[in-house]
């Protein structure tokens, strides 16, 4: 089977570019084409190639939500069981395949816990939710 080519005129109406910026590509390595006589041909393959024709489509973006929480006057006791509590939460239940990062850091001098929560926009929000509600069951 024959590849089809394409003249550069061709080549820089399917690329919307000037007949110019063409050759100035093909000399400069970027795109391939081959020199018949005084001017180019550039293969539909390399053609397509270079204008990302044929690409897998881009994966969606998924936004990550980074945040800190601060709980200020908890006991040492209460401190470890909202993070057993959490890292249980974790483990248990069936997530997003972007998994939740989770960090605690409690400073015992000044009773306060920081939870540091990176993840998904609906888990990490699932997450929070369930935080609020046992603190507010503690306090």
């Amino acid at each position: 089977m024959s590849e089809e080519f394409y003249t550069v005129a061709q080549a820089a109406e399917r690329l919307t570019l000037h007949p110019k910026t063409v050759l100035r590509l093909i000399r400069e390595g970027r795109l391939k084409g081959a020199r018949i006589g005084k001017s180019y041909r550039i293969p539909r393959s390399h053609l397509d190639t270079f204008a990302g024709a044929g690409q897998a489509p881009q994966q969606p973006i998924t936004a990550r939500v980074s945040c800190v929480v601060d709980v200020p006057d908890v006991s040492p006791e209460l401190s470890h069981r909202l993070t057993v509590t959490i890292q249980a939460m974790l483990l248990s239940h069936e997530r997003s395949p972007d998994r939740i990062q989770f960090n605690s850091v409690y400073d015992a001098e000044l009773q306060h816990l920081k939870l540091i929560v990176i993840g998904s926009v609906s888990d990490t929000s699932e997450l929070l939710r369930s935080l609020d509600r046992q603190l507010e069951a503690v306090r």
